[in-house]
């Protein structure tokens, strides 16, 4: 991982977890750790410089028997064949949010708000965002998605009060 790629990454954490002015955003009432496990792809999301070129973009959730979980993120760089990107962090859940809002530290001290606001019944595409709406990830677990159901997310997402035309694809294998 390039130095210019962890100091972009800790600098956008710090903004990431600063306090924001809008913290009205609602999020799902629960969200089920064991089943939020496992792989997940990235669908679309708000461009970040941390994720600049990437592409085949994943993270992977595992539980473990401490008060956290790991997450491993992934990508290709600047191509779908590109060379690996690879940072590993710990996710906490915030008390008393249903698992809901979980915070993300890949540097310690900084934790990032990660806060899950739409989720499939049955965990196959979850919506991922901040309270202060400049961070926005559409997830699902197999490399796309049904345009129907992409759009219906979309539209949910417009009615929480983010911009979708900052909302940019991601390329998938």
């Amino acid at each position: 991982m390039s130095v210019v790629f962890k100091i972009c990454l800790l600098i956008s954490l710090f903004l990431f977890s600063a306090i924001s002015f809008s913290q009205d955003l609602e999020t799902v009432s629960k969200v089920d750790l064991q089943k939020y496990a496992g792989k997940w792809f990235e669908i679309a999301s708000y461009p970040q410089r941390f994720q600049k070129g990437c592409q085949c973009t994943t993270a992977e959730y595992t539980l473990t028997t401490k008060d956290y979980l790991i997450v491993e993120n992934r990508c290709n760089k600047d191509s779908l064949n590109g060379n690996v990107s690879y940072i590993k962090g710990k996710v906490f859940a915030v008390k008393n949010t249903g698992n809901s809002k979980l915070k993300v530290q890949f540097f310690w001290p900084f934790k990032g708000k990660y806060w899950i606001i739409d989720l499939a019944p049955d965990y196959s595409y979850a919506v991922v965002g901040h309270p202060n709406r400049n961070y926005l990830w559409i997830l699902s677990r197999t490399a796309t998605i049904d345009d129907v159901v992409y759009e219906q997310i979309v539209s949910r997402i417009a009615s929480k009060g983010y911009d979708i035309s900052k909302i940019v694809k991601t390329k998938q294998k």
